[in-house]
């Protein structure tokens, strides 16, 4: 009888000092805090300096809530929304054939970079004539059909249907551009091995992604770096991750309305939307963290390069650190 009294005051103890301990940090406590976005800009290979600073981001310990990527920036936000951690990702840059990869070659180029198809006149893969307005979409040309990547996405996430991408573990949006009319799209939803396909679709390297009523390509066109994307998914605070080595200046030119592909492509070259969108969304980051990446191309898919990039993004997370670590405090602390 004595034993049993004994256990059961050790028991009302035990249970005396773990209700205390809740009570001091209540299981709501960091219910109202802020919402965090992670945006993964554009850049080819240099997409390789992501992983290095996803590392000092997950050591940080601050908390991912939505993701937002373009180009290179949405296939490894893509996957690090899947739930793969940075050095799961950066395995992948040092292990992967990049060159059987990226050149799954629609047609050979270099013995006949141009090539003319129903009208349509493709210089290097890029519609430069057409025989009308909604022939170029339907007939897009790419020196990559881009098939091996979706192949290679479709086997590391294991998703072979459409969802919806606010159903993985962390809400993920990418970004491309309809060619036919020269407009930003935001892809939310859909299969996610397409979406990431279209986003890194640059012009005349890999064949456009037909969607729906929308011919996409690479979302650098117009978004390198979609902070606004991540602020509409309902971030509160934006970590940016920027390849861009030639900060911009400023553009603000008014430019007339162009109906055909030719015009607007010159509408472009001329009003430079791209430039003006990055301006913004570089303004608009809590952390802007901006790997030194000069002397690398969005082409240097080669292993010691790759092994350089990794660690000049390692480099620069670490540089950031501190800086994350306080945004850490800002965000659990709350509204």
């Amino acid at each position: 009888m004595k034993k049993i009294i004994y256990y059961l005051a050790v028991v009302l103890l035990l249970q005396s000092v773990l209700f205390s301990a809740v009570a001091k940090t209540p299981l709501n406590a960091y219910k109202h805090r802020l919402k965090v976005g992670l945006v993964l800009g554009g850049g080819g290979a240099k997409g390789a300096a992501h992983t290095g600073v996803l590392q000092a981001i997950e050591k940080s310990g601050i908390p991912i809530d939505f993701i937002s990527g373009t180009s290179i920036g949405s296939i490894v936000g893509g996957l690090y929304a899947c739930g793969y951690h940075a050095a799961d990702i950066e395995k992948l840059f040092r292990s992967q054939q990049w060159k059987s990869l990226l050149y799954d070659r629609e047609m050979d180029y270099k013995s006949k970079p141009l090539k003319k198809v129903s009208g349509i006149t493709y210089f290097f893969g890029y519609p430069v004539g057409k025989k009308n307005k909604d022939e170029v979409g339907d007939r897009g040309f790419g020196a990559s059909r881009g098939d091996k990547v979706v192949e290679l996405i479709d086997s590391i996430t294991n998703l072979h249907d459409s969802i919806n991408f606010d159903a993985l573990p962390i809400p993920f949006r990418c970004v491309a551009v309809d060619m036919k009319t020269m407009s930003e799209v935001v892809i939310g939803s859909g299969k996610l091995s397409t979406a990431m396909r279209a986003s890194m679709a640059i012009p005349g390297a890999f064949k456009p992604v037909k969607m729906g009523d929308s011919t996409l390509v690479d979302g650098g066109v117009l978004n390198n770096l979609p902070v606004d994307v991540c602020r509409a998914m309902g971030a509160d605070v934006i970590i940016a991750i920027d390849l861009t080595q030639n900060k911009h200046e400023r553009v603000k030119r008014e430019i007339k309305a162009r109906k055909t592909l030719t015009g607007r492509v010159y509408q472009w070259l001329r009003a430079r939307p791209d430039i003006v969108k990055y301006n913004e969304n570089r303004a608009n980051c809590d952390i802007y963290i901006n790997p030194d990446l000069k002397g690398f191309e969005a082409t240097s898919f080669v292993p010691g390069k790759i092994d350089m990039m990794i660690q000049r993004g390692v480099e620069a997370g670490e540089a950031a650190l501190s800086e994350l670590k306080k945004l850490k405090k800002k965000v659990m602390k709350g509204k």
